[in-house]
């Protein structure tokens, strides 16, 4: 490469959206660009390190369970305390790939912020099912229901943030401070019941 040219630089964390795309002088540091990368991400990894913790905790209280049934073995049928524990753990596991693929999609195609108050909000509906699993399971339909919504909304921006995406791509209209302003402003109607 001949010094002086200049060379887009680009992240696999990138999108036309978030406009970390800039052009660099060859050979300089892009140290800056990481850092604005960071910025793009940051929020989405603080969401995703606290429904980290949160499984642990999830899976504390099957283990603790299975340690006050009699047995030598982890088995997956016991008291109905432990089948409990289990199943809402079970439940929880089987939702996290799916939130977290659409909470990292939302956030890096669309908007950080909206997406990562929306995971915050899955997060805690998430705590409310698993709790009221462990009582009556009528008490874990709303966290349920409220689980479904959030995973919707996330689905929806990133549907938004690929729209988008291909609009600038094909048509030179860039709708992302529109997309950006919708969807900071109907997540917050995510609190409602």
């Amino acid at each position: 490469m001949m010094k002086g040219r200049v060379q887009a630089l680009t992240s696999p964390f990138c999108t036309v959206q978030s406009g970390c795309h800039r052009a660099v002088l060859a050979g300089q540091p892009e140290a800056d660009m990481d850092q604005e990368t960071l910025g793009n991400i940051v929020l989405l990894a603080i969401v995703t390190l606290i429904s980290v913790v949160q499984n642990g905790f999830f899976a504390h209280k099957v283990e603790h369970e299975s340690r006050t049934h009699p047995g030598r073995s982890f088995q997956r049928t016991g008291t109905l305390a432990f089948e409990r524990v289990y199943t809402a753990n079970q439940n929880c596991v089987d939702a996290y790939p799916t939130f977290l693929v659409v909470l990292w999609s939302a956030g890096l195609l669309c908007s950080q912020a909206p997406a990562a108050f929306a995971g915050l909000m899955y997060l805690f509906v998430r705590q409310k099912y698993f709790v009221g699993y462990l009582g009556e399971r009528t008490q874990s339909i709303p966290g349920y229901i409220f689980g479904k919504r959030i995973i919707l909304f996330l689905f929806l921006m990133s549907l938004a943030g690929i729209f988008n995406y291909y609009l600038t791509l094909c048509f030179g209209s860039d709708f992302e401070n529109y997309i950006k302003t919708i969807t900071t402003t109907i997540s917050p109607l995510l609190l409602i019941p």
